[in-house]
């Protein structure tokens, strides 16, 4: 398997006859408004452009997997990902949550269950409730799902999407043990409340509750995410985890071989 950091939480997931791509947010750098209103130094978003290798990654695509994308969360599918997946013909996979927006928007669009363990290819997708954000703020946000996916002969891979560390996603993981995470460590947060995303230490606790590897993006693409790959490498570092924590730049490209779960 492997796992190519697009930017953000943009990353495609290619096994030997699949390619997934999850929440394309592929607009040129600059094209989206800032989400802080209440600064001086207002910044457009996405704060930096694709990297140069995105096209011909795309071009592998198979099938398109959204966490979450109403209220204006441009940052999981924006309308330049929109184009790109009509204009390719990419079927995405969403939970029942988002599947009639999408399909009114005309994707082709396959929903997955949030209480069922769903066939994929030779596989299954089981889908991870999220927590994206707290308080007053948590109550105008989306909360999405997360996907813990199986597919024969590769490792688990268990995608978190935008959620803030629960008790139970670290139960979840306690038990499930993927062979990698991939998850949030930006430290989302607008003008007002808390964190809507997971921030350095919590990606951290969440790393130490897996004995498998650890992937964090969501990282210096945002301007509500203040959390620097170089902080996050620091946290890594002092906690012992650098030979399984993994924070890759955009359009960078993990390869994962070994695995625990070959079901």
């Amino acid at each position: 398997m492997k796992v190519h950091q697009i930017r953000n939480a943009t990353i495609i997931i290619e096994y030997q006859n699949l390619c997934l791509l999850v929440d394309p947010m592929l607009a040129e750098k600059g094209k989206i408004p800032s989400l802080r209103y209440l600064t001086p130094n207002k910044r457009r978003n996405p704060l930096v452009d694709l990297p140069s290798n995105t096209t011909s990654l795309l071009n592998g695509v198979t099938h398109c997997l959204i966490t979450h994308c109403q209220k204006g969360h441009f940052d999981h599918l924006d309308r330049a990902g929109g184009k790109w997946l009509k204009s390719n013909n990419i079927p995405v996979l969403c939970s029942e949550q988002d599947s009639a927006f999408l399909r009114k928007r005309s994707f082709e669009t396959h929903e997955l269950k949030i209480h069922d363990l769903n066939t994929f290819e030779n596989g299954n997708i089981e889908l991870v409730s999220c927590l994206h954000g707290t308080g007053v703020v948590g109550k105008l946000m989306t909360h999405g799902v997360g996907y813990f996916i199986n597919m024969p002969n590769e490792p688990s891979i268990y995608i978190t999407g935008d959620t803030v560390l629960t008790p139970h996603i670290v139960n979840f993981v306690k038990e499930k043990q993927p062979d990698i995470i991939v998850a949030p460590a930006g430290g989302a947060k607008f003008d007002l409340g808390g964190e809507v995303i997971m921030n350095g230490e919590e990606a951290i606790e969440l790393a130490l509750a897996s004995d498998g590897k650890f992937v964090a993006n969501h990282l210096e693409a945002l301007d509500h995410c203040p959390v620097t790959r170089k902080n996050l490498r620091a946290l890594a570092t002092l906690n012992k985890l650098n030979h399984r924590f993994y924070i890759p730049k955009d359009g960078e490209t993990l390869e994962f071989m070994n695995y625990t779960n070959p079901s």
